[in-house]
C-alpha cells in the first residue's frame, strides 16, 4: 500500500528575500515539513509587489502567508511594508506577513513588531520548530 503524504498547512506562500541560499532552505523547510503546497520565491520587494498585484482580481489565489526580509538592497522589507499598505484590501485581508531576518537590532525588531500588517517576527532560517509555531499560532486565520 502506498503511504500518502501528509497534507499541506497552506496552499499557498510567498516568501521575499534578496539572498539565494535563504530562499532555498525556506523553500526545502517547507516543501519537507508539509507546510506550503505552492511556494513563491521572490528576491525583490518590487517583484514581490507586482506579485501580490497580479492578484486583485483574483485574491483567493493570493498567498496566505509572506515571508519577508527586512535587509534587502533597493527597498527594504519595512519599504514593502509601506508600499504593502497602499494596496487594495482585498489583498491586505488575505495575507498574513512575517518578517524574516538575521538581525539581532532591537529597533528592526520593534518597527516590525509595531507595523499593523506584521504577525510575527522570526530569525532566520525558516526550520520545522518556526514553521510548528506558526502552523499553531495561524492555522485558524489562513488553512487551506
Amino acid at each position: 500500500m502506498e503511504q500518502q503524504s501528509p497534507p499541506h498547512v497552506y496552499k499557498k506562500v510567498l516568501v521575499i528575500d534578496d539572498t539565494e541560499m535563504d530562499l532555498a532552505v525556506a523553500r526545502i523547510a517547507m516543501r519537507k515539513y508539509a507546510f506550503a503546497m505552492d511556494v513563491v520565491l521572490k528576491k525583490s520587494v518590487r517583484s514581490g509587489m507586482e506579485y501580490l498585484e497580479s492578484f486583485q482580481e483574483n485574491p483567493e489565489e493570493l498567498p496566505q502567508l509572506i515571508f519577508l526580509d527586512i535587509n534587502m538592497p533597493e527597498l527594504s522589507g519595512f519599504d514593502f511594508l509601506e508600499l504593502y499598505e497602499q494596496l487594495p484590501d482585498q489583498i491586505k485581508r488575505n495575507c498574513i506577513i512575517m518578517m524574516l531576518s538575521t538581525s539581532l537590532v532591537e529597533d528592526d525588531h520593534k518597527k516590525a513588531l509595531n507595523n499593523k500588517f506584521v504577525s510575527k517576527f522570526l530569525n532566520k532560517p525558516l526550520d520545522r520548530s518556526k514553521l510548528e509555531s506558526i502552523k499553531n499560532e495561524f492555522i485558524s486565520k489562513s488553512a487551506a
